[in-house]
């Protein structure tokens, strides 16, 4: 456990990040598995945007962010072929 001050402050705001970037991470994991199991051009926004959130506070590289969009979006592209 932190002794000074400075520790405990940081050992709170720590603690807060934490359970704020297992949410959005959640979330993003979450959207993505909606999509995959009901792919929809609804769905595909939704997890667009939660992959933009994850990359706005820094939790995914805006590179790995293009990866799984791209993947996401060939995914909906195969789908639609397939029909």
């Amino acid at each position: 456990m932190p002794i000074l001050p400075s520790a405990k402050k940081a050992l709170r705001v720590s603690e807060r990040k934490q359970i704020i970037n297992t949410r959005v991470r959640s979330k993003m994991r979450n959207a993505m598995k909606a999509f995959i199991t009901e792919p929809s051009i609804e769905n595909l926004k939704t997890a667009y945007s939660q992959i933009d959130r994850a990359v706005k506070q820094n939790l995914l590289h805006r590179n790995t962010a293009a990866r799984r969009k791209s993947l996401l979006s060939r995914t909906l592209k195969q789908t639609e072929q397939s029909k």
